[in-house]
């Protein structure tokens, strides 16, 4: 009950969303363009097994791994950066420059490199969530207090206990903060690519039903995509109260 009560105001408020977006589409009457709640709902039923068994596999492979890669990679180039103040020099400038480029751009060239495999999708995604936990964790490694290690360095820590004993510590929330930025922005990127390129998958569905002058079907797979990113944040926010029990959380 602590919990309802908790979200109760944002529960209300998005009852009110569907409603008004249930009177408007009424109103305008054209669901082609704009559906309504009900009929996308009627919709997802109907085209459960489509959704549910041939196309969110492929999507939830792309997401899983485009983040893999992004949290490997990430977290050495942090620890790389945070070791090595020519490497941060050098790289960091890049990290901030690839986020200025429009994704959206790119994925058609990843799509003549790598062709219609799942690998032009993986790109994207990676070049989307690369970003937030890359610079999260190093913000999180450099947040380290010198007098923390300066006294274990007096008890006659090695470099190695003050990697895991300190740093790691300090960078754990400043990781979990990037990855949940990331997790969602991984369902983005996987539908961006499918969109533009793809032969399944739930952001190429969509592509599809909008090419039918289906409204209700190209709602379908978004919303569930969203449901995606929503169970995606909420499992990471769960792992990290979980390994980070030191931690207060409100």
């Amino acid at each position: 009950m602590k919990k309802v009560k908790e979200w109760s105001s944002s529960i209300i408020l998005t009852l009110m969303l569907l409603l008004i977006w249930q009177v408007i589409a009424y109103v305008v009457a054209m669901p082609f363009i704009l559906p309504s709640p009900v009929e996308v709902c009627v919709r997802i039923w109907e085209l459960k097994d489509v959704l549910f068994i041939e196309h969110l596999p492929s999507t939830l492979r792309i997401i899983l791994i485009g983040l893999a890669i992004s949290i490997v990679v990430g977290v050495v180039v942090a620890i790389w950066m945070n070791n090595n103040k020519t490497i941060e020099r050098a790289i960091y400038p890049i990290l901030v420059a690839s986020q200025t480029i429009p994704i959206i751009a790119l994925a058609p060239i990843f799509v003549l490199w790598f062709g219609y495999s799942i690998w032009s999708k993986v790109v994207v995604t990676v070049l989307i969530t690369f970003f937030p936990i890359t610079v999260n964790t190093f913000d999180g490694l450099r947040s380290t207090r010198r007098e923390h290690v300066e006294l274990l360095k007096t008890m006659g820590a090695t470099k190695r206990d003050l990697f895991m004993k300190l740093s790691v510590p300090a960078a754990l929330p400043h990781f979990y903060s990037g990855l949940k930025v990331a997790v969602t922005l991984s369902v983005i990127g996987a539908a961006i690519g499918e969109w533009l390129g793809a032969q399944a998958g739930l952001g190429y569905f969509s592509r599809r039903m909008m090419t039918q002058f289906d409204g209700a079907g190209v709602f379908a797979p978004i919303v569930v995509l969203s449901l995606i990113g929503i169970i995606s944040f909420i499992g990471i926010t769960w792992i990290e109260r979980k390994s980070l029990k030191w931690r207060k959380f409100k």
